[in-house]
């Protein structure tokens, strides 16, 4: 039985990066989905990974797991329309497995510790995600632009991934899921569970425009 299996969310349209797959850019000399690949086949308690592509990437992402030479079982699959749609497409991919990690193929400064971090935080809850503090005043306000609360800033985190779900829990999650949702733990808090948050980095941002691979790539000469 597998103990630990991991999503890795790659099929976006990459929309704010001029054409370019982000997850195929290069980041250092190296492809973003290389970094998370490498951690998540570093991280001991990880046994299998899914990786959900789109189609036009799927032959280049297969490619690049060939040339990488990694250690774990790897399977590729196509993803849907939505984020949703394509974690629900990796979930299929899964059998018999105890915990899921399930992370976005745009954030490549994830690390292994951060992975581990979240399963023994799930271990609490079934179900754990990372996040960091907000470090700005947020506004609420409707379409016209008129504030209408300024929540308390202490109480406000910014959602990342990885989110780890016991298989039993999140697979419930997306066969009652109703709506459209941004994160896999809102479909889990639907569904009645409780989620707990674990410390993320603010090293482990998401690469949504070609500014992004900047920043990106002065974290990763900072870490060395």
């Amino acid at each position: 039985m597998i103990k630990v299996s991991a999503i890795i969310v790659a099929a976006g349209e990459s929309r704010r990066m001029n054409g370019i797959d982000k997850v195929l850019a290069p980041l250092a000399g190296r492809p973003v989905l290389s970094y998370v690949l490498a951690a998540f086949d570093g991280c001991q308690s990880v046994d299998h990974i899914v990786l959900v592509v789109n189609e036009k990437s799927r032959k280049d992402c297969q490619q690049l797991i060939a040339e990488q030479g990694l250690s774990k079982p790897v399977d590729v699959c196509v993803g849907g329309k939505r984020r949703q749609d394509s974690v629900a497409m990796g979930l299929k991919q899964l059998k018999d497995c105890q915990w899921v990690v399930i992370h976005d193929g745009a954030r490549p400064l994830v690390t292994k510790e951060l992975i581990e971090e979240g399963l023994k935080a799930a271990k609490e809850t079934g179900a754990a995600v990372a996040t960091v503090p907000v470090t700005d005043t947020i506004k609420v306000a409707h379409d016209d632009q008129v504030v209408l609360e300024t929540p308390i800033r202490q109480n406000l985190w910014a959602v990342q991934t990885p989110q780890v779900f016991r298989f039993d829990i999140i697979t419930e999650a997306y066969r009652k899921a109703k709506g459209e949702v941004t994160d896999d733990a809102s479909l889990v808090e639907q569904a009645g569970y409780r989620v707990k948050l674990y410390m993320g980095s603010y090293d482990n941002i998401k690469i949504t425009t070609t500014n992004d691979l900047l920043i990106a790539e002065v974290l990763l000469e900072h870490g060395k």
